[in-house]
């Protein structure tokens, strides 16, 4: 019997994560020591609170694995509501701090970061429950539009536009995978680009980071100043790196070196082949999710899953597409990897519900096997 037959698909999901969550601890403690010390007068005060945050998400993990995924679709309207309050509040100013986060005393929390799985859990059990009626814009396309556009509001007041644009990307996808007619969401897409133009150049601080992103070198020491640093630490780790905790761009070079950009950290440090290693991690986690979706007992599972998979994989990409620069600068952080306590908490818990799925799937392949009378 092989590795792979004894763990199982749940298991070598666990693996992919684990892995991914250990990466993650090491390269916040290397990547924030600098700025720990500064802020905190010690370098692991950042990497204990990724720690804590990282035992939460352990937990949501383990309760999005262990309860029945069909229990999410009887409370989705209440988390959707609940994430689009809390939300709301970081417009408040003395709760909200930056813009995005709720500050609690010493502590944060990104809404918007939660309202990701809200969006997913409610998204998925709408179109199941509007299944045979996906067909009519009425049922299928315009109400789930419409929350979009309520969270949209949101983001554009935050501002928050890398957000926005994730929740954008995991709605279509949901509508698309759910049933929802390709032609109507090419039409919905060729109506938006227009507005998404005009929000683009209707703020100077999301110009100067598309001049950044097309000529990075010209804008050097000023709007392109961040990612030509990170291209710099990404070409000087080479094959192998400079070995781990030796990166320069880290020395206050680099501003978001242990959040946003921290994969140019992990690039200077490892090199090519370490992030190698790390990028088929990433793409092992998504294709286990899309092999937990097709193996799901019901649509319901499949959406989750398919979800779940989605947000990871696609705010990777986005990320690293950031560093590299052939994305404009969104403010996402790399999952798992980039400090962020809300960040961690949600990757983990959405493996959770990637794990959830599977765990039905096997128990519901067992009940078929063994005889009624014997299970």
């Amino acid at each position: 019997m092989t590795l792979q037959a004894m763990l199982g698909l749940e298991g070598r999901i666990l693996v992919v994560a684990a892995f991914l969550v250990l990466a993650g601890l090491i390269f916040v403690g290397t990547a924030s020591a600098p700025i720990s010390t500064r802020l905190y007068g010690d370098p692991w005060a950042m990497l204990r609170r990724q720690a804590v945050a990282v035992g939460i998400g352990l937990l949501a993990l383990l309760l999005f694995w262990r309860v029945d995924y069909h229990q999410w679709a009887a409370i989705d309207d209440i988390l959707l509501l609940g994430s689009f309050f809390l939300t709301l509040l970081t417009l408040i100013p003395h709760l909200g701090s930056g813009g995005r986060w709720l500050a609690f005393g010493p502590l944060s929390l990104q809404p918007s970061e939660f309202g990701k799985i809200a969006l997913l859990l409610y998204l998925s059990g709408s179109i199941v429950r509007r299944d045979r009626l996906l067909e009519h814009p009425r049922h299928g396309l315009l109400p789930h539009l419409f929350v979009l556009g309520l969270f949209g509001i949101l983001f554009l007041l935050q501002p928050d536009f890398g957000m926005l644009f994730l929740y954008v990307a995991l709605t279509v996808f949901l509508l698309w995978v759910g049933g929802v007619p390709t032609g109507q969401l090419l039409l919905t897409v060729l109506f938006a680009l227009p507005l998404g133009m005009a929000l683009l150049f209707s703020a100077r601080y999301r110009m100067e980071r598309l001049l950044a992103f097309l000529n990075p070198e010209a804008y050097r020491d000023t709007v392109g100043y961040q990612l030509y640093q990170a291209l710099l630490a990404i070409g000087s780790g080479g094959a192998f790196g400079r070995g781990l905790g030796a990166s320069r761009v880290k020395l206050f070079y680099l501003p978001a070196a242990h959040n946003d950009f921290i994969f140019a950290v992990v690039a200077e440090e490892i090199g090519f082949l370490g992030v190698s290693i790390i990028l088929a991690l990433y793409a092992s986690l998504v294709i286990l999710g899309f092999l937990v979706a097709k193996r799901a007992p019901d649509k319901l599972g499949a959406l989750y899953a398919l979800g779940a998979s989605f947000l990871l994989g696609f705010q990777t990409l986005l990320n690293l597409g950031v560093v590299v620069g052939v994305v404009p600068v969104t403010g996402l952080t790399l999952p798992f990897l980039s400090y962020g306590g809300s960040s961690v908490m949600v990757s983990l818990a959405l493996v959770g519900l990637i794990l959830g799925v599977a765990r039905a799937s096997r128990v519901s392949q067992v009940a078929m096997v063994i005889p009624e009378g014997l299970a």
